[in-house]
Parts: structure tokens; C-alpha cells; sequence
């Protein structure tokens, strides 16, 4: 299985030469199966660099995941490559809403006046899936997927394969039921999805500082992700998320505030970077 990130940054694309080194798109991840299977994790603003290659490839079926469908983990859709090629199936998966169908909420931003297509005028063939309660596979990989705490439907995923176990909760606040590390995992919010995990990628948003301006907001600090990570004994921790107020500078005092944090631990724990590759 290899992770390629297209998009770390939380809530806006922050393009510009302060932010080179850990990207300015929003939240998109490449995960390769060894026999060739893509499943694309969210569709913020990374997914339009990541879909020019998948166009190249060859391609044709596609599978995205949704972790909830606020616009930084939606934008990129529209201008998703394989959804404008015919030969092209692409399976949709997100939370269940008990107000409208996947379909009909993605429809809205796939009309006037926020593009000029309709929905209906996609040439792939398209299918929207909800995310069933129970493990389902997809190509030789086992995925779940279970709600977590972040305002509106939202779920963290967990991909797992014979080699290794992905867990990506890059939208999650598990600090607003309490400590993190005064509850067993099974009472953590999204620790099903991510427990033992190889790879880990967690919403950290903020400073400590930060955090305690924003509580409710839906995101974590760097210590609370250090806390997680620990608590569901994952065994790496990619940092995710990145709050657009700060620059690659900001980040990297960040990053090493995390390996200060997670020292004796082990879990090495890194921001991620637009363009890492992480091979399992």
C-alpha cells in the first residue's frame, strides 16, 4: 500500500511562498493498493492535481471517500479528471444524512450559481454510496468507517490490507468528551478506526494556545493528536489538517513540538507535507 498527499491544509487553500513546503490545498489523499486499486480519500482542492494523473493512467474505476462534506473536503470535486471521461466508473462514498441522500447534497454544489453543470451532465458513470455501518471491501482491502466528534455527519475511515492499516481522521475534536488519556479506546471517539494503526493521519489544527479559543470548533491541537495516537497505540502519526493562519515556519515549530511531545513513545510524529509519499 503506498499514501500519497495531494492536500493537508484545513479550511481554505492557502497558495502563496509562505506556505511551499507543506502545500496550500485541502485535504486529498492517494491510497494505492499493490494490485493497482485507488482509493481517494476526500476531495478537497488537492483532488484536481491527482485526477490530471489519474486521467493519464488509464484508470477507469475510482473509488472516493468522504469524510464529511464541508467545502474544504468537497471543492475539488468538480474539477475531479475522471468524472468528465465517459470511460470512467467512480464510486462515491460519504455519511448518511436523515435529511437528504449523498447525491443530493453533492448536487449542490454541482449547480448555478456555483458552476454551470449539473450534476445529471457528468459524463463518468457515477454511483453514491453511503458508508454502511458494518466492514466492507473494496479490491482486497477491508474498510470501516464510524462517526466521530465534528460538527455535521462526519466519519473517520480505516483502511486495512493483510501488510498494514491506514486510519485518517483529519477532521476529529475526541478532546470534547473529556481527557483523552483518562478513557479506554473503545470510549475514545474514533478510536475503532484508528486503533493499532501503521499510519495514522489526525486532525491538528492547532496550538495548545489555540485550541482553548476554539473548543467545539471541531479540530484538535498537536497535543491532543499526540494523545490519540497514543491512546489507540498507532504506530506513526502524520499531522494533518494545517490551519491557514500558519506558514511553513509556524509548522515547523509545530512539528517539533509533537516529537518533544511523543519523545519516549515512538511514534515519530510528522506534519504532513503536500507531495509525501509513504509507502507500508
Amino acid at each position: 500500500m503506498r499514501l500519497t498527499v495531494w492536500g493537508c491544509r484545513g479550511s481554505v487553500p492557502t497558495p502563496g511562498a509562505a506556505t511551499v513546503r507543506y502545500g496550500g490545498n485541502t485535504s486529498c489523499v492517494e491510497v494505492s493498493l499493490d494490485n493497482g486499486t485507488v482509493i481517494v480519500l476526500d476531495a478537497g482542492t488537492g483532488i484536481r492535481p491527482l485526477g490530471q494523473k489519474l486521467a493519464g493512467s488509464g484508470a477507469t474505476r475510482i473509488h472516493v471517500l468522504l469524510t464529511h462534506l464541508h467545502l474544504d473536503h468537497v471543492e475539488g470535486l468538480r474539477f475531479f479528471a475522471p468524472l468528465w471521461s465517459p470511460q470512467v466508473s467512480v464510486d462515491i462514498w460519504g455519511p448518511p444524512s436523515p435529511v437528504s441522500s449523498l447525491e443530493e447534497r453533492i448536487a449542490r454544489s454541482f449547480s448555478p450559481p456555483l458552476f454551470p453543470i449539473d450534476l445529471r451532465g457528468v459524463p463518468a458513470q457515477v454511483e453514491f454510496r453511503d458508508v454502511p455501518r458494518d466492514p466492507w471491501a473494496i479490491d482486497g482491502a477491508l474498510l470501516s468507517a464510524t462517526l466521530v466528534v465534528h460538527p455535521g455527519p462526519t466519519v473517520g475511515f480505516r483502511i486495512e490490507t493483510p501488510d498494514a492499516i491506514v486510519g485518517y481522521l483529519p477532521d476529529h475534536e475526541p478532546a470534547l468528551a473529556g481527557a483523552i488519556g483518562t478513557r479506554p479506546p473503545d470510549w475514545i471517539s474514533g478510536g475503532a478506526v484508528a486503533a493499532g494503526a501503521d499510519v495514522l493521519l489526525h486532525d491538528a489544527q492547532y496550538s495548545e494556545d489555540e485550541y482553548r479559543q476554539r473548543i467545539g470548533w471541531g479540530h484538535s491541537s498537536v497535543a491532543d493528536a499526540v494523545a490519540f495516537a497514543r491512546a489507540v497505540e498507532a504506530h506513526r502519526l502524520l499531522l494533518f489538517h494545517h490551519e491557514p493562519e500558519h506558514d511553513d515556519a509556524a509548522l515547523d515549530r509545530l512539528e517539533e513540538h509533537a516529537r518533544l511531545l511523543a519523545d519516549a513513545d515512538g511514534l515519530g510524529p510528522a506534519l504532513a507535507r503536500e507531495g509525501m509519499v509513504v509507502e507500508l
